[in-house]
């Protein structure tokens, strides 16, 4: 089997490694009972058996494709010795977050946390590079079916390297012609590229000042929530304004944008969302594309018909037309690290909001330990470790992908936020999702 990285999955390794951090994916379980420990140890096996068995080993080259190796995965599930309350949980799910995973050294961990009065929290962490949100949910599925895959990699001590250098010496070579094909399609992909930035703008910088120096890298604090909605009142509501479970999630987006202050002068909020091109038998990290809209929040809660003939026409235009600047990707090994970490640097300092949409996930995702969790949620952020004032005072805030999915017949909505201001309430954004729900004629949970 090909064990190199697709070079979609490299840009990922180099980004991470000009910026010193990177995305994770987050799944958390909420039980109510006794979580099966035995249950939730086999399902961490059965991860370490397929698709999540593997890390990145870079090429000796400087300008070599990295590869897949093989990975046995965490020796347990890390179980807090304490117990604590429940409304205790958010803080520990964001602390969960915080501890430093890396794809060529720890890929993942899961972690558990005891309820006082019975039941525990269970999160599983993953590097973005390993695997995006659907090839992490059918990584999960799998495990919890008890299906296993030999991925074929080698480990860590198949080759030496030598024997490393003349391989990916040798893989170079073969890849020239790729590298001769994406020179070409430079200007195409400029041109395609309004497509995706055009309706981004550079943050605002904050009003307030930095403290000093070391305020600049002083870790943020992280701010997030999660909404929970019964899905037959997400429904009703879609359809009442004319629109579909995704242009809802895609309208609550648009608002939280101008409630952020990530409005265009306008008024228009700009999102991107991704989508999914994985195949049944893909193994790459992120098998992704996806489709740029503008919105003007102020009509949204009343008449989602036009963020819905807009999605299902990007969505056309790009099945008609794939988008091209992806075609340049073959040149990823030879980018220098310092332009990467401008061309991240530059990414941040656009307000486009990212928006995930998983939907109907499967049953068997609830069930880490072989039972139904009580409270389910996934979403998308950084590592706290990346949270530092540097960033986030030279971008005017980082807001993190928002997702969305269903999972026994209720709606999650994931919403994380660091603030540029120092002085911005840690209920500020709790309050401001549970408003635009109420705009919305929703009510749910949101904690």
């Amino acid at each position: 089997m090909d064990n190199t990285l697709a070079y979609l999955d490299q840009v990922f390794f180099l980004s991470q490694r000009a910026l010193g951090h990177g995305p994770v994916v987050q799944m958390t379980w909420i039980y109510d009972h006794d979580v099966d420990r035995e249950g939730l140890r086999r399902f961490l096996r059965n991860l370490a058996r397929g698709y999540l068995g593997r890390r990145v080993e870079p090429s000796p080259l400087p300008f070599g494709r990295h590869r897949w190796i093989t990975w046995p995965g965490p020796a347990d599930v890390e179980v807090s010795p304490k117990i604590i309350p429940r409304q205790m949980i958010p803080a520990w799910i964001d602390e969960q977050a915080a501890v430093p995973i890396d794809p060529e050294m720890r890929p993942w961990r899961m972690a558990m946390q005891p309820i006082s009065g019975g039941g525990a929290a269970v999160t599983l962490v993953v590097s973005h590079n390993v695997a995006d949100g659907v090839g992490l949910l059918n990584a999960v599925a799998a495990a919890v079916r008890g299906e296993t895959t030999d991925l074929g990699y080698r480990d860590t001590t198949a080759r030496s390297k030598t024997a490393a250098l003349v391989e990916d010496a040798r893989e170079v070579l073969r890849t020239v012609p790729d590298m001769a094909r994406a020179v070409a399609t430079l200007s195409r992909a400029a041109r395609d590229l309004p497509r995706w930035s055009s309706t981004s703008r550079p943050a605002r910088r904050t009003s307030r000042r930095p403290a000093g120096r070391a305020a600049l890298h002083q870790p943020v604090v992280l701010h997030s929530v999660t909404a929970h909605v019964d899905g037959r009142l997400w429904d009703q509501r879609a359809e009442s304004l004319g629109g579909t479970s995704t242009s809802l999630f895609l309208g609550i987006a648009a608002r939280l944008g101008a409630a952020l202050g990530w409005a265009d002068d306008d008024g228009t909020v700009n999102l991107v969302m991704p989508v999914s091109e994985r195949t049944g038998d893909d193994t790459r990290g992120n098998a992704l594309t996806g489709v740029t809209l503008s919105v003007q929040p102020e009509t949204v809660t009343t008449d989602l018909a036009e963020i819905r003939a807009g999605v299902k026409q990007a969505l056309s235009a790009l099945s008609e037309e794939p988008i091209t600047i992806g075609g340049p990707l073959p040149l990823t090994p030879l980018i220098p690290k310092v332009v990467a970490r401008q061309v991240e640097v530059k990414a941040l300092q656009n307000r486009i909001i990212s928006c995930s949409t998983l939907g109907e996930l499967d049953p068997a995702v609830n069930r880490p330990d072989g039972t139904d969790a009580e409270w389910y949620a996934l979403r998308g952020v950084w590592n706290t470790l990346s949270c530092r004032g540097r960033p986030i005072q030279r971008s005017g805030g980082l807001l993190f992908p928002l997702e969305t999915g269903r999972v026994n017949g209720t709606v999650f909505v994931s919403v994380c936020y660091a603030s540029a201001d120092p002085g911005f309430a840690p209920g500020r954004l709790r309050d401001a999702v549970d408003r635009i729900l109420a705009d919305f004629g929703l009510t749910g949970t949101v904690e």
